[in-house]
């Protein structure tokens, strides 16, 4: 995902919110946009392509993607809540400017939560050590096929289908 090339397919509407998120924080424009290439930096390196289908991979990227912002987020604010609350901020927005079906929101809804949710317990760890942690979060996603069995997974990542 090419992050400039996102922005400008966004409508003047699309980009007012994203203006109106990042004018309330601007020291967090770069390292948010620094943890969103770095999460599709690693995530294409591990995955491949298979990381924009919604295998296991895709989960694995949400998640990272949430840590990796909150882990910015940290290093300025120095309060994990804090931290949370802009990555959850990010994400949300990220997923209301560019829809899916509504199964494929869920999913990357709640996987984006998981991020937040695993990087209260893995602040701390290397990128290293993160990545793995999630790498194993991710063999052990579960698979739904409607937005109900999501809520039944209130800890473990989902997907919708396994790719090869």
């Amino acid at each position: 995902m090419n992050v400039i090339k996102r922005i400008r397919q966004l409508s003047v509407k699309q980009l007012w919110h994203l203006s109106g998120v990042f004018i309330k924080q601007p020291f967090l424009v770069f390292p948010t946009l620094n943890a969103t290439k770095r999460t599709m930096q690693i995530s294409g390196d591990l995955y491949g392509k298979a990381h924009h289908k919604n295998g296991p991979a895709n989960a694995f990227r949400h998640a990272l993607w949430n840590v990796l912002i909150a882990k910015a987020a940290f290093r300025k604010f120095q309060n994990i809540e804090k931290s949370v609350d802009w990555a959850e901020k990010v994400t949300d927005l990220h997923e209301k400017l560019a829809p899916n079906s509504p199964l494929e929101t869920a999913m990357d809804l709640h996987n984006n939560e998981m991020g937040r949710y695993y990087f209260k317990e893995i602040a701390d760890l290397s990128e290293e050590k993160t990545i793995s942690f999630l790498q194993k979060k991710a063999k052990n996603a579960q698979k739904v096929t409607k937005t109900s069995e999501i809520e039944v997974f209130e800890k473990e990542l989902v997907f919708i289908e396994k790719t090869s």
